[in-house]
């Protein structure tokens, strides 16, 4: 018995140049949604993560709503006197043009007498509602490094706060009541340490107080009151390094990690 010989096969058609072309055009199609939602999962990752957790300007709304109401004008970088407010990088995803203050570089020291970040902004990123310094809400001070606090050891300061190359700005209206002043230009003789007392532009927000009642004991600790607002003026100009003092964000604050 022999075997059936094969069924010939048809030719495989052969697409058209049309079909060619259209078929690119939807594999590249499906390329761009991947990349798209590749991007857009690579730039809320750090937002979601919260891996920059940044002080806001004053006036700031909850973080979230903040996000989505900031349009990355810069009209509040623009106005600060002391350009404390930068904009964030490109590694912060979702966050990249956003504004901040990182305190220890260059605090807002309230140069401005109000608050006009707040009225420069367009969209109530920065709410409307307040209008003085003692209404903001950027975070709250700790002393978190009580070990290398100068007052806390009972020891004075005298020389530059944050050496001669340190570019920020302070408002010393000894010298000048308008004109922010370079840190850099102002030398201390303390017998005890208060810089963070001294300097402070809210009144009653941070103190020294005694750790004993030995009259000989030097040792005073800085106590931070409620009427912190978290401007950095203290972290900035703490002379130690890194800063004995720090402001926690509202985030740390708010998750319990302060």
């Amino acid at each position: 018995m022999t075997d059936a010989p094969d069924k010939p096969t048809k030719p495989r058609k052969r697409l058209t140049r049309r079909e060619l072309e259209r078929r690119r055009i939807l594999m590249r199609s499906v390329g761009a949604g991947f990349a798209a939602v590749a991007a857009g999962l690579v730039g809320i990752y750090p937002v979601l993560n919260r891996i920059f957790d940044r002080l806001r300007p004053p006036g700031a709304i909850p973080e979230d709503a903040f996000l989505a109401a900031c349009i990355k004008c810069g009209q509040c970088v623009q106005v600060c006197p002391v350009e404390a407010i930068k904009l964030g990088d490109g590694d912060e995803g979702y966050g990249l043009g956003v504004p901040y203050i990182d305190a220890r570089a260059q605090a807002c020291d309230f140069s401005c007498d109000a608050v006009q970040c707040v009225l420069a902004c367009p969209t109530g990123a920065l709410t409307h509602e307040i209008a003085t310094k003692e209404e903001v809400d950027i975070g709250f001070a700790r002393l978190a490094r009580p070990d290398t606090c100068l007052a806390l050891k009972g020891e004075g300061f005298k020389g530059l706060a944050r050496g001669p190359d340190f570019p920020g700005l302070l408002r010393y209206e000894e010298i000048d009541r308008w004109e922010p002043q370079p840190v850099a230009s102002y030398e201390y003789d303390l017998e005890i340490c208060d810089l963070c007392v001294r300097e402070c532009p809210i009144e009653n927000a941070i103190s020294l107080e005694k750790v004993s009642e030995d009259e000989d004991d030097a040792r005073r600790i800085p106590v931070i009151h409620d009427a912190c607002v978290g401007c950095g003026t203290c972290e900035m100009m703490c002379p130690t390094a890194p800063a004995s003092i720090v402001i926690d964000t509202a985030m740390m604050l708010a998750a319990g990690e302060a």
